[in-house]
Formats: structure tokens, sequence, C-alpha cells
């Protein structure tokens, strides 16, 4: 088996195949999803097919949801209000259909290949461009591949969506540990650490001897930990939810300490944004960090799974409502995008052992963690705070690209993909 951080033999350029029928074990859930210990480093086409058995099921198990009574606020500060979920159910049984993502996901090539003896699912799309510059992006909680879909064809197809074939990206993306389409580690270990090295590991097990990272969530702290290590194959790291806060200011906020007298304007806001989050903004970061395998819920009930990944941060649950109950414009999120993310986590089973990341974390989601490679940020408005210049200069010593964005929030790929896509090519355009 190659150990993260090895080099394995080089590889050939992977094309899509069409990949035999999965097996299944006697949960209904492909073997691809299960730690594969052979140490076999090859990589292998995959394709994921829910049976009708499968669906029939959630849309049972959705109908018969025992709901409980309605908040007794009229907002949101007691989490996802009633209306909110079940409309979302409503919506699921009867206008959601989940083969319509799933074959936008198999018409992709996807492949799995394990790396420190867990299978590995990624999603990998080749430019037809020459000296397109090969990126991996990893995506966040409560997340899965499906939230970059939109910025693969303008990643790697740039003449057809306003851009040149000189900002041309060969794209990697991969499902964490624990999410989607991946293993669900059986030991503990698989941290963002951990994960940075493995996304190391599986660029150069495509052959690719350089190339750059890009993250949001916790796909950020992992590509900041791939900054950190910086191994020579990595050219630079791009960011939309920046690790910037100085670690003392970071302790203060946590423990409700007192901030320095001197912060200017810029940075007392962010206090105060960050300062709400950690009082008031991410439960599910405390519970999934002290006693993720409480959650068992999350496996036995789909309208509880869908309330509970719904309630990310105040900003997105306010989208997601107005979204569902009435309509609302979310950006380019649709309902079905909503739906495709919590349904592709239901019926992988994934949603305690992706929550285990939160218990496995020792460090501050949000401190600056010491990149020393060149780093692109990018600040969209209704991110969980908005990463001052200064700190992010501090932060990232080699910053090349620093831009806040007029409109968006935590869920940019998803949200502002065309915005995201072009701050991508901007961000790493000098280090081609």
């Amino acid at each position: 088996m190659a150990q993260a951080g090895t080099t394995a033999p080089p590889q050939p350029s992977v094309t899509p195949a069409q990949a035999p029928p999965t097996p299944k074990d006697d949960a209904g859930f492909t073997e691809a999803l299960i730690i594969n210990p052979t140490g076999d480093t090859s990589i292998r086409p995959f394709e994921y097919h829910a049976s009708d058995k499968e669906l029939a099921d959630l849309r049972q198990r959705i109908n018969a949801t025992r709901w409980p009574e309605p908040e007794t606020v009229d907002d949101r500060t007691q989490g996802v209000p009633l209306a909110t979920s079940q409309a979302v159910a409503r919506y699921w049984v009867s206008d959601y259909d989940w083969r319509k993502c799933e074959a936008r996901l198999n018409a992709l090539p996807n492949f799995i290949t394990e790396i420190d003896g867990l299978d590995i699912h990624f999603v990998h799309v080749r430019s037809k461009h020459e000296n397109a510059l090969p990126v991996i992006i990893t995506h966040g909680w409560p997340g899965s591949v499906v939230e970059q879909l939109k910025i693969i064809d303008p990643l790697t197809d740039p003449t057809a969506h306003g851009g040149t074939a000189e900002d041309a990206f060969h794209v990697v993306i991969p499902s964490m540990p624990g999410y989607g389409f991946s293993g669900r580690p059986a030991v503990t270990g698989w941290d963002p650490p951990h994960i940075a090295r493995a996304w190391t590991e599986l660029m150069k097990r495509l052959g690719y001897t350089k190339f750059v990272a890009q993250g949001g969530d916790w796909g950020a702290v992992v590509t900041d930990m791939m900054g950190v290590q910086a191994t020579p194959e990595l050219l630079g790291i791009h960011v939309n939810m920046a690790g910037v806060i100085p670690r003392d200011i970071d302790a203060a906020l946590f423990n409700g300490g007192p901030l320095p007298a001197d912060l200017s304007d810029e940075e007392k806001r962010t206090c105060e944004q960050l300062s709400f989050v950690y009082k008031k903004g991410i439960g599910y970061g405390f519970q999934l960090g002290l006693r993720p395998q409480s959650m068992g819920a999350l496996a036995d009930t789909p309208t509880g799974l869908a309330t509970y990944l719904l309630d990310h941060d105040a900003a997105s649950l306010k989208h997601i409502a107005a979204l569902f109950v009435d309509g609302t414009p979310y950006g380019a999120i649709t309902r079905d995008d909503i739906l495709d993310n919590i349904t592709l986590t239901w019926l992988t089973n994934t949603g305690v052992s992706s929550g285990r990341l939160y218990w496995e974390n020792k460090d501050s989601f949000f401190a600056v963690k010491g990149v020393t490679v060149p780093t692109a940020v990018s600040v969209f408005p209704e991110e969980l705070y908005e990463a001052p210049r200064s700190w992010s200069e501090q932060a990232y010593p080699k910053l090349i690209h620093y831009n806040r964005l007029p409109e968006g929030g935590h869920f940019a790929a998803w949200e502002q993909p065309r915005a995201l896509t072009e701050e991508m090519r901007a961000g790493f355009r000098s280090l081609r």
C-alpha cells in the first residue's frame, strides 16, 4: 500500500470507462463505501445506481415522519422551523427525482482508489486544452461532490464559459473520508492533516507533478493543511473560507475573553461575526465534535437528516427556508440541489460518518494554520465571517490574490458558480 506523501508510479491519464456492476452488501450499499484493505493502488472506474427498493424505502420513511410541535418563536433562533422541514419533505416525495442527479454524476468520470487502507472516491475531468492547470477541489460539511458540479465545465472548458484556453484546469474532486462514495473509516486518524496528505498522494497517483488546491468549509481547512505541508508538487492554494483569525483573538472569541483594543473597524466586524458563530451559529459542530456516534438518528430518519443538514449557518438557512417555503431564489441553488446532497448522504448512510471529522479535528476551524505557499483568498459577504485583508496578509505571507465579492455566501460553488470560477482563474493565474 502506498503511504500518503510517497511517490506512486506514474500512471496514464485516466479516462471515463463503463464500470461493471458493483456488488452490494446486506444493507444495500455498494462495497465501494467500505474499507478496501487489499493494498491495491489501482484506479478503478466507479458508477452508482440506487436500487428502486432503496428509493421506495426513502419515500416511505419520509411519509411516516413523526413531526415535533412547532417552535415557540417566530424566527429561526430555535433551529429549522417546522414549516421549512415539512416543505422540504413535501417536495422530496412529490417533485424530487434522484435519478436526475444520479445521471449527472454517472455522466462524469468517477473513480475509486485506495489510500492508506481507505477507498477514496473522486471525480476526475481533464480539460481538452493543453497546459491546463491541475486542481484538487475539496467540499465541506454538510456536503459532497455535488456542490462542485456546476464549476466543472467552466473550469475545464473555459472558452465555452467566457474565459480563454489559458484559464483551463484539469479538475479532481474527491469525496472526503466518511462522505458520499468514499470509504467510512473504521479507525481513528482521518483528520484534516491526514486528508491533506492523502490528497497529495491522489494527485501524484494521477500523474500530476505540479498542481493547486481549492476549498471552502472543511475543504478550506484541508486545503490550508496542504499549504502547511507545502509539498514540492503544490504550487499554491485558493480558499473561500480563509483561516485568518489570529490565535489569541480566536481563543478570546471562543472563550468569551477580552479582545485587543487596537482592532480596525473591519477586524471588529469580523470578531462580531465569529462571536455569533461560536455562541449560536455552529451547534452541530460542538455536537459532532463531542459525540458523533450519538447522532444515530441521522441514519434512521431522512427528514431528521434533512433538518440537521439544513441548519449549517444562519444566512444559508434563511435562504433555504425561503426557497422551499415560497420559492424565493437563492443564487444558482435550486431545491433539487439541496435535496441532491441530502439524498446522497441518505443513500450512502454517511450522516454519522461524515460528522466524525468534527471529532477527529483537534485544531481551530478558523485560526491561522501556518500556510507557507502562495495563497488566493475570496471573501463572500454572507460567509460565516468576512476575512479582513489585514489578517489575510498575516495568515498567508505569500498572499497573491484577495478579493471581496458583492454577493454570495458559504456554499459558493453552488450559489455563485460563475463568481467562484472567475476567482479561481484570477487567483491562480500567476502560478501557471
